[in-house]
């Protein structure tokens, strides 16, 4: 079964029809739509001039019958709390929101849909695009 967890960014790649990413939809079996990315959304849609056009948008995307939200979880929580504490050992804190989603993506074992490189430096994560991940010596 293949999931994938759609960040903010691969969303607004749906909306201007980037193809590699609706081809990589349309291959998922399940579709994430993490409840923090709608928050992201939301703030985004309210800064606009389009908020209902994107609202109604964002509505049908959402009722797909693939599509799911994902809450965040006691177990969300977890894997957060492991992710966030191998990036500080590390030397690589990341934004707060971006680890939540990768815990999500963890913990769904869903590869995570996004245009931002500090995915790759997650451990446990699976990233599309897929590339090299960086890894400190």
């Amino acid at each position: 079964m293949s999931s994938v967890l759609v960040d903010a960014n691969a969303y607004t790649a749906v909306r201007t029809g980037h193809e590699g990413v609706l081809d990589r939809l349309g291959r998922a079996n399940t579709v994430i739509m993490s409840s923090i990315v709608l928050g992201e959304l939301q703030a985004g849609f309210q800064n606009g001039r389009r908020v209902e056009q994107n609202l109604e948008m964002l509505q049908r995307f959402l009722v797909l019958p693939q599509v799911r939200i994902a809450d965040v979880t006691a177990e969300t929580a977890e894997h957060y709390g492991r992710l966030m504490t191998k990036l500080r050992r590390a030397g690589t804190p990341l934004p707060t929101n971006d680890v939540w989603l990768a815990a999500q993506a963890v913990q769904a074992g869903a590869v995570i849909l996004t245009f931002d490189k500090h995915f790759y430096m997650m451990p446990e994560v699976r990233v599309w695009p897929e590339t090299t991940r960086r890894t400190k010596k």
